[in-house]
């Protein structure tokens, strides 16, 4: 299966009728590139019954075709998009490209796989535009939960197509660089055949929350309460850990970082300079010897993961230090679905303790901002970009199918809905080849990758 000159392919192996996992290709005149290679810690249902904790798509179709292979694309530095590189990468062996936060975020990951000086890694910022092998390849600003996201408009000799990946549209990220809807109205007037676009929030109304919009609602509670307070949220979201490294220094308290992740991220944005707030951080081991309520924490598990900061809090076995009976524990996150069970035990355990708890469902101030669009910002999107094609991806059947009704509402033409494995044909004419190639998942075991789907 190999495209001509003509033609202009689409072909997901993960990320599409999903959340999580994300990897893509695209084809044209016998070549291919590469969208993301990302990872996910649940099996298909919602659940990890499989027993692998950290699960990936296989490569195999792309790892036939190295010759083939121009380069491996990043468009941000969350797991599902970066965390499966250190693992697939042998199999692969192209050049990679990342802009310069999420290339620092890779690059501690391949320093542990003893690869970091094997993957040929080339900067990119927002804005640069090259060429990787036959397609002419631009990198978009974008806003999302993690600094410097992008998108790709991929332009061929055959068609034109914009990759969203993850994205929102805020006016006020806080850190990083801000999008520009001029900048996506010139894409749109350049002529794009298919945008290929986030549908993790398809359904829901509205627009969502800006970061910048989290600090009176975070203050609130932090500046109210009378003994220690852990914030629990994505470790990767650097604007979120602004936020309240500033709260802390506005309510004369310490900012502790607890959990592996948090403190590898803060260390990358530091090394690219997106953080500047050492004034306030305190070394966990000295935590457990401060006043109560001198201490605003920071802590991964929101998703109540196992072995997280949290976690390990709720159930009185974090090393250096314990919670107490009216102590306050805040989620700046939602639920991610097949997660509910877990943070309910977690949330029940704190409880336990005598901990306060105070979720974006029971707060009265907003305390939580998605990274993805709702609606309002999907039809505005439509708007500036004007595709002729729609294909939602990054989202589970009930999200691509309200993405897809929103498309049709807005007057786009075509719409593609499919799953991985399926071929999208953009160019010459836009079609769909159900299960083109099959699509397996592979599982990290201790002696390698193993099959299990």
């Amino acid at each position: 299966m190999t495209p001509d000159r003509r033609d202009f392919w689409f072909l997901p192996l993960g990320g599409c009728g999903e959340i999580g996992m994300n990897m893509s290709l695209y084809g044209h005149d016998d070549q291919w590139i590469m969208v993301d290679c990302g990872v996910t810690f649940r099996d298909p249902d919602g659940t990890n019954r499989s027993g692998y904790h950290v699960q990936m798509a296989d490569p195999s179709f792309a790892s036939s075709r190295t010759d083939a292979l121009q380069g491996l694309l990043l468009t941000h530095a969350h797991e599902d998009h970066i965390g499966a590189v250190p693992y697939l990468w042998p199999q692969l062996q192209c050049p990679v490209y990342a802009t310069e936060f999420t290339a620092e975020m890779l690059r501690r990951k391949l320093v542990e796989h003893n690869l970091v000086d094997k993957v040929p890694i080339r900067i990119v910022s927002a804005g640069d535009r090259i060429d990787v092998g036959v397609f002419d390849v631009e990198w978009a600003a974008n806003t999302h939960s993690i600094p410097d996201p992008c998108g790709l408009v991929i332009r061929t000799a055959a068609g034109n197509a914009f990759h969203t990946a993850d994205w929102k549209l805020d006016k006020h990220p806080q850190v990083g660089h801000h999008f520009s809807h001029n900048h996506y109205q010139q894409i749109g007037e350049s002529g794009i055949d298919a945008m290929i676009c986030d549908s993790t929030c398809a359904d829901q109304p509205g627009h969502s929350d800006s970061e910048g919009d989290l600090y009176d609602g975070l203050y609130e509670h932090v500046s109210t309460a009378q003994g220690r307070v852990v914030a629990a949220c994505f470790g990767s979201n650097i604007a979120r850990l602004n936020t309240l490294a500033r709260i802390a220094l506005a309510t004369q308290r310490h900012l502790g970082l607890l959990g592996r992740s948090l403190i590898n991220t803060v260390s990358a944005a530091r090394a690219v300079g997106l953080w500047d707030h050492p004034e306030t951080l305190v070394d966990s081991e000295h935590l457990g010897f401060l006043p109560r309520n001198s201490v605003l924490l920071v802590a991964t598990g929101s998703q109540g993961e196992p072995r997280t900061a949290l976690n390990r809090l709720s159930s009185g076995n974090f090393r250096d230090m314990q919670l107490d009976a009216g102590d306050t524990v805040i989620f700046s996150a939602r639920a991610i679905p097949g997660n509910e069970d877990s943070i309910e035990s977690m949330s029940e355990r704190l409880r336990g303790l005598g901990v306060n708890i105070i979720t974006p469902e029971t707060s009265n101030a907003l305390i939580h901002a998605s990274g993805h669009p709702s609606a309002d910002e999907l039809t505005q999107l439509y708007s500036w970009i004007d595709p002729k094609t729609l294909i939602p991806v990054h989202g589970e059947a009930h999200h691509i199918d309200a993405h897809e009704k929103l498309a049709r509402q807005s007057g786009i033409r075509n719409r593609l809905c499919g799953q991985n494995g399926d071929l999208f044909r953009i160019a010459p004419s836009p079609s769909i080849q159900r299960n083109a190639i099959p699509c397996q998942r592979l599982g990290v075991a201790r002696k390698g990758l193993k099959t299990i789907a």
